[in-house]
């Protein structure tokens, strides 16, 4: 597939080394995402070495790949070096502290960090293989050749390469309710949220089915609520969008554009509906963190499946995919005119920063890979720890957001379209994360920690799989690896309280209690996130 920005990839092949290095830690983390670089940092704190390696060459996964709009949940659950990076954002600004940045500031402070701390990031490396003795981890291997030798392991991956190569359990899509005995896993129906609000036909030529379908979507039987499929939740990027007239560019025409990919779009505004830029909070300088909203907008629906346990080539073939249909939305918006003339004029006040990613045309080379793979470690976080109905008794980071899962099918029922699979359920305080969540079963690897695709079920880690909370658990994963290595034993048998210790000391806060509940930290202007359209309003007819 053809890229429409050039530079901007997920995946490119590299050339094998004609005489591969090998290279010693005493930590080797793959991922060079939020986590992996706090996990990092705690093992330099800690008086270990460290490399990280990485896919691709971006550093700071989604917390400076565009999500400047941090999904907090409650933030005075946050501690440890994630909190910090709030405050060090908030330093930049001129202010106590910053949850809504952009994406070139955190960006500086990953990079500033890696600087500070020492730390060897090798980028362009994709992981091939991993060697194991028994259930020990002895070394990784990239295309490049390079060997990794290291005592500890840490997967701060999105996707969960690392874990899955070395023989860790893992899913991949939505278990039934029945697996766990939860309630909102599996298909699920009824949820308002995020889907079509007027009837719309999915037929290319309208109420005739032997037409065809739109592109997008599925004629599948939808089955029943809470069953188990192989589906996962949609991705987008979260883009970073200026409203600066004199720091933009208009988007461009994508790679492969088919204006038809968005007739059932033209068709919903046709029908009195229009949100598809609607959830663009403001940033600093004039710029969004834009995200998914409403029934037809930035998710790609139905098109990752094959993501998570897919080649390096399948993924990368995904993301230009989902470059193209992302991009082509608001290209489609801004010019297709059959669109009222204020749907383009009101598109067209948002363009691509020239000041961000410059080094992939102004798009984020960060998909929102929302979920992929989930271990199935020692401990499943479940619905019911969400819910506070069942608490652990070793924690080592508190989870605070909604039990949030985006759409995964757009099928056709009834002759009208309809999106299926998203969750939004809250109302729970802030509840503690197992340690024993982000290790494997102890008979398949005993010096692995695995902070981002810890072990979950699709629903719990709806809630968890935020990026403070992948800082602090990339943080405990630094701090897991140094200890069981300093003691000579597996992560499984690190002592509980030896661990406590540590987290304390490094202000992880660990338990939500009244007297936690009580420490409100002061709400600061950047908290709000302000929506661009409730601060701007486009006025019809000028």
């Amino acid at each position: 597939m053809v890229e429409s920005l050039p530079g901007l990839h997920y995946y490119r092949p590299v050339a094998r080394q004609a005489k591969p290095e090998t290279y010693t830690a005493d930590v080797i983390i793959y991922g060079a995402s939020s986590a992996g670089i706090t996990a990092a940092m705690q093992v330099r704190n800690l008086g270990h070495t460290v490399i990280v390696v990485e896919l691709g060459t971006h550093i700071g996964g989604l917390t400076s790949g565009g999500l400047g709009a941090t999904d907090i949940g409650n933030k005075n659950a946050i501690g440890g070096i994630s909190y910090q990076f709030y405050q060090d954002m908030g330093t930049h600004y001129g202010q106590s502290e910053a949850w809504n940045f952009e994406p070139k500031a955190a960006s500086a402070w990953f990079h500033k960090q890696c600087e500070t701390f020492g730390i060897t990031v090798h980028t362009l490396a994709p992981l091939t293989a991993v060697r194991k003795t028994g259930t020990t981890i002895t070394e990784i291997e990239t295309a490049t050749g390079a060997v990794y030798r290291g005592k500890m392991f840490i997967d701060a991956s999105y996707e969960g390469d690392l874990m899955a190569k070395a023989g860790v359990s893992y899913h991949v899509g939505r278990e039934a309710n029945s697996q766990y005995r939860e309630t909102l896993n599996g298909v699920h129906f009824g949820n308002p949220g995020h889907n079509f609000r007027a009837w719309v036909d999915p037929y290319i030529t309208p109420g005739q089915p032997s037409s065809g379908l739109l592109p997008g979507v599925q004629d599948v039987a939808p089955g029943f609520q809470g069953q188990g499929d192989h589906c996962v939740q949609a991705y987008n990027f979260r883009a970073c969008l200026s409203f600066n007239p004199a720091n933009r560019k208009p988007i461009p025409k994508p790679a492969g554009y088919n204006p038809m990919r968005y007739e059932l779009l033209r068709r919903y505004i046709a029908a009195g509906i229009y949100d598809p830029y609607t959830l663009s909070r403001i940033m600093p300088n004039q710029k969004t963190d834009t995200n998914n909203y409403g029934a037809f907008s930035s998710d790609n629906i139905g098109m990752n499946y094959q993501w998570p346990d897919g080649t390096y080539e399948t993924r990368e073939q995904i993301f230009q995919d989902h470059v193209n249909y992302q991009m082509g939305i608001y290209y489609f918006l801004c010019t297709d005119e059959r669109l009222p003339q204020w749907v383009r004029d009101d598109a067209q006040r948002l363009g691509l920063p020239l000041d961000e990613f410059t080094n992939s045309g102004g798009w984020t080379p960060q998909l929102y890979i929302r979920e992929a793979r989930r271990m199935i470690g020692g401990l499943v976080m479940t619905e019911y720890h969400c819910r506070g109905t069942t608490v652990v008794e070793d924690p080592i980071a508190l989870a605070a957001y909604t039990m949030d899962s985006h759409n995964c099918r757009r099928l056709v029922v009834d002759g009208r379209v309809i999106n299926e699979g998203n969750v939004e359920i809250g109302g729970f305080p802030p509840y503690p994360i197992s340690i024993r969540s982000l290790t494997p079963q102890a008979h398949e690897c005993t010096n692995l920690v695995v902070p981002v695709c810890l072990s979950a079920s699709h629903i719990a880690y709806g809630s968890i799989r935020m990026e403070p909370v992948f800082m602090i658990t990339g943080q405990s994963a630094g701090t897991i690896a140094v200890q069981a290595l300093s003691d000579g034993v597996a992560v499984q048998a690190l002592p509980y309280a030896q661990v406590r210790a540590q987290q304390e000391r490094d202000g992880i806060v660990l338990e939500w209690t009244s007297d936690q509940a009580s420490k409100v930290r002061p709400v600061v202007e950047s908290d709000s996130g302000d929506l661009f359209y409730k601060k701007y309003p486009l006025v019809v007819g000028k």
